[in-house]
């Protein structure tokens, strides 16, 4: 029985009907009858079977109160350039033509299989290639070139494995792959391409185009209401989506987030993102697809403004407003905010969203979602890290987190944060809180673990922070200790009038024991052992057999028995000999190899045993020095302890572990070479022996002046103060370069930012002069930051410092 001519109709539009650079021929994406809102293209059935209402409505464009049309037929005309089965040398717009091999499949080229070879000709809008060069050849397909057309230069792995240099371009809907057995001419062929590429005007997608109308329309109602009416792309839609609603490149390759996540084109990446979105209405706990999401943006950047643009659809109109499922999308662009700030007009839609929302449904809850939204947008300067889930239950509910800060010496502090709250803000509250404007020494916030302690940021944001926390909690061990937020001093300007009974007292005398703990306090073992019964006595009171005893590394410097044990033997050497290599190897693998690791075993077990008896020697000595402290109060143990710690000169400096590389002459001065590579090492001065050769140093930055010194000596090798210093700066990432009248030192180190952040601290609030501006390119923060924008008791950005405590401390 013939088909009725409408039904003929329908299934050409079916099987062939491409509509703004989206293709609807495809049987597998319409397979369930669902329409595609997305595209406009609507198939209905009403009543049975044989009757079928066929809608075919394009996202139009109203402006004026009259609907602006774009019709099929002129998209069609618009992207594909219409040919005649011509003459193809007597084309007058190719630009390139030549022939070129092509994998009609675009499978992965292997050598037994050669591709096809075609004649290819470029014009300024599309690619096109035929069966040969002759007059009349046929055109066997042809890719039209956009702006969002993108080419890869042939590479010189696939050169290697196939014998041809590759071209790969782009398109919307094909990926022409091919292959030249000349590099020069595979060249010839990206640059074309990619000319003809760069002189197309920019793409706009019709959800663009509705975002300049709603924008120039804001003031009059009815237009607006008929913008929505007649677009459906800008409205809730239940069905899937299958292309962004921004313009991405085809097939771009340098969207790869780093780590173990994957991802595939941004277009992909995009339509993928919007199912997990309609997820989102049927979940019963949102948080973990939230995060996901979120995670995605921060890995993918050019996503933000795509997922800004769907949950505004998602969020207009819905079926059920102010319902658990429109209350999960207004949760998600809560977090948005608050993480990622969109581009300036996807932030102008998105602001007239809110503001059309909070006039359509006000106090409900989408007009509180929407006001808290507006503030958040305001506030947002980028993240580092996405929320945690205890942020995202948070921000679910608009609410502040509480931040749970350890203060040495003292309680932990509890205060409330947002997630713009910043480190600086943090401790302005906690130097006012704990009664320390006063102070003229400087605090700051610290990352403190078991293996490392680092300064945060006065410009990071606390969020940030506690998602890293987040993390590191299920990767670290059961035994270590979690990660936590400390108060401390970050720059010590005055020390010798802190009032005892103060609470800076405190935190000077726990900073004091941290310093003892990790050996940067050069002493006697007497005088070790006699601060460690002062702890005890502050601690615990009088000796009590009773009295919980801490364990001997809270206590004592781990890194003074380890002293005492005898070196480890080494192994033997690996033979150099092939046949003698050969018998070791055999040898191992028999009864010789687990004589070996037996007698290793045991060796290890005698050292562990040495180390206990070690430890029980200094603790009963300990002890004894404690029971001689009976009656002492706890306020005059601290001030003793304090008072010993204080008698080394250094006391007061921050300490970093370098490598003293070279003293060279400065650059501009006399003699001067043009490198350091193989610059040999000068004394500084005469009776200075820094620069004698390549040493291990401790560097202190100090109020007043920066010193060297050998580690474990009491005494500087030599000091500076800062009218010597003329400049300092990274030379690179791990060279920090000290210049010392007119000589250069360069100290190898990790923790280059750090020391040159600490040195314009002290500049700064001693009124010091500024340092000049290195002479070297640096790679961290600027290190001449204004004196009157650094708030007192505060210390400036402050970068990563990782210095690990011994084994088993955690810095009390």
């Amino acid at each position: 029985m013939p088909f009725p001519g409408g039904l003929w109709w329908l299934l050409c539009c079916r099987q062939g009907f491409t509509l703004l650079r989206r293709d609807y021929g495809d049987a597998d994406r319409e397979a369930d009858g669902e329409a595609e809102e997305e595209a406009s293209f609507e198939l209905r059935a009403q009543g049975d079977q044989a009757s079928l209402e066929v809608s075919l409505s394009q996202p139009t464009r109203t402006s004026s109160g009259s609907e602006r049309s774009l019709l099929v037929s002129e998209e069609m005309r618009s992207l594909i350039v219409e040919k005649g089965p011509g003459p193809v040398e007597e084309d007058p717009d190719a630009l390139v033509k030549g022939w070129l091999q092509r994998e009609v499949r675009g499978g992965v080229k292997t050598p037994w299989i050669r591709p096809r070879k075609y004649w290819f000709v470029l014009t300024p809008d599309s690619l096109d290639y035929y069966s040969s060069n002759e007059k009349g050849a046929k055109r066997l397909g042809s890719l039209v070139l956009t702006s969002l057309c993108s080419v890869l230069w042939p590479d010189k792995q696939t050169y290697k494995e196939t014998g041809y240099w590759s071209v790969t371009v782009f398109g919307r809907k094909h990926c022409y792959r091919l292959y030249s057995e000349h590099l020069n001419e595979a060249v010839r062929w990206v640059c074309a391409v990619q000319k003809v590429i760069d002189s197309k005007a920019p793409v706009q997608t019709p959800t663009q185009l509705l975002m300049r109308d709603v924008e120039e329309h804001c003031g009059s109602p009815e237009v607006l209401e008929q913008i929505y009416r007649c677009n459906p792309i800008l409205r809730y839609t239940s069905s899937p989506l299958y292309a962004p609603l921004l313009p991405f490149p085809y097939g771009s390759l340098d969207q790869s987030a780093p780590g173990p996540r994957s991802y595939t084109t941004l277009r992909d990446e995009a339509v993928k993102l919007f199912n997990s979105l309609q997820q989102l209405e049927s979940q019963r706990d949102p948080v973990p697809l939230i995060q996901g999401i979120l995670q995605t943006c921060l890995d993918l950047p050019p996503l933000v403004d795509e997922i800004y643009c769907q949950l505004v659809k998602q969020t207009t109109e819905p079926p059920a407003p102010g319902g658990p499922g429109d209350l999960h999308y207004w949760q998600l662009l809560t977090c948005m905010s608050c993480t990622f700030l969109p581009s300036p007009p996807v932030l102008r839609f998105l602001r007239f969203h809110l503001d059309r929302t909070e006039s359509r449904f006000p106090a409900s809850e989408m007009a509180k979602y929407a006001c808290f939204i507006r503030e958040a947008l305001g506030k947002t300067r980028g993240r580092e890290c996405v929320p945690s889930l205890e942020e995202i239950l948070v921000l679910m509910r608009r609410q502040e987190m509480v931040c749970t800060v350890h203060c040495p010496g003292a309680a932990a502090c509890s205060v409330a944060i947002s997630s713009h709250t910043t480190a600086e803000e943090v401790a302005r509250e906690l130097v006012s809180r704990l009664g320390l404007s006063q102070s003229p020494n400087l605090f700051a916030l610290y990352e403190q673990s078991r293996l490392r302690e680092q300064p945060v940021g006065s410009s990071t944001l606390l969020a940030d922070v506690l998602t890293r926390f987040e993390n590191l909690a299920g990767e670290e061990r059961e035994q270590d200790a979690p990660c936590r937020l400390c108060f401390k001093h970050y720059g010590f300007l005055d020390t010798d009038n802190v009032p005892r009974d103060s609470l800076e007292f405190a935190l000077l005398f726990e900073q004091a024991h941290e310093m003892v703990l990790r050996g940067y306090v050069p002493t006697s073992e007497e005088t070790l052992q006699t601060l460690a019964a002062l702890r005890l006595q502050s601690l615990n009171s009088d000796f009590s057999t009773h009295t919980p005893f801490p364990r001997l590394e809270e206590l004592f410097p781990p890194h003074v028995l380890h002293a005492r044990l005898p070196a480890p033997c080494p192994d033997p050497p690996t033979p150099k000999c092939r046949g003698a290599r050969l018998r070791a190897g055999l040898l191992a693998g028999g009864l010789w190899g687990h004589s070996l690791a037996k007698q290793r075993a045991e060796r290890d077990q005698r050292l562990r045993g040495r180390l206990r008896e070690e430890g029980a020697s200094t603790m009963a000595a300990i002890v004894e020095k404690w029971k001689l402290l009976q009656g002492m109060g706890r306020p005059e143990a601290m001030a003793a302890y304090v008072a010993l710690v204080r008698e080394w000169p250094g006391f007061g400096s921050t300490l970093f572990d370098v490598d003293l590389r070279a003293v060279r002459p400065r650059r501009g001065s006399v003699g001067m070479g043009n490198g350091r590579e193989g610059v040999a090492l000068t004394p500084l001065s005469p009776q200075s022996p820094v620069g004698a050769g390549p040493q291990r140093l401790w560097l202190g930055i100090g109020a007043k002046a920066v010193s060297l010194y050998k580690p474990g000596e009491p005494e500087p090798l030599d000091s500076f103060c800062y009218g010597r210093i003329s400049s300092f700066g990274a030379s690179d990432s791990s060279t920090f370069r000290l210049s010392v009248e007119d000589r250069d030192l360069l100290f190898e180190t990790s923790q280059v930012d750090e020391i040159a952040q600490l040195l314009t601290t002290y500049l700064a609030s001693t009124g010091a002069r500024r340092p000049p501006r290195p002479q070297e390119p640096a790679p961290g923060p600027p290190l001449d930051p204004d004196p009157a924008a650094l708030p007192r008791g505060l210390c400036p950005v402050a970068g990563p410092w990782q210095r690990p405590p011994p084994t088993g401390s955690f810095g009390s």
